[in-house]
């Protein structure tokens, strides 16, 4: 398999680890004491980096690592946007476009020639 297809796979399996470790807990355990959601948060980060560092060591065999760390953003917005709107049940707002419309450009000028 093509090492950014890996990449990019990888990249996107850690970012929904890591959104719901970041995340989950302000809807899950928000009548936890912090100790608890900290502790649990950081059991599910452990997956995160389980698959993280692997996708930055293949992504960094073909990408800079300033493309590999645009590519992180792009993808962490990918998945933070549904996460916000389906499991947290926020309102989708206009600046989320803006944000990713900010994010195309920060790809064309990292990825250009």
């Amino acid at each position: 398999m093509n090492p950014i297809v890996r990449t990019v796979i990888l990249l996107t399996l850690s970012n929904v680890f890591m959104t719901f470790a970041w995340y989950a807990h302000l809807k899950e355990l928000n009548q936890k004491p912090w100790i608890v959601a900290a502790l649990i948060s950081w059991g599910i980060a452990l997956f995160e980096y389980l698959l993280q560092v692997p996708a930055n060591r293949i992504g960094y065999t073909v990408m800079t690592l300033p493309q590999l760390k645009i590519l992180q953003e792009v993808i962490t917005l990918t998945v933070f946007v549904p996460f916000v709107l389906i499991y947290m049940r926020q309102p989708l707002k206009l600046d989320y476009l803006w944000a990713a419309l900010c994010m195309l450009g920060a790809v064309y000028f990292i990825f250009r020639k």
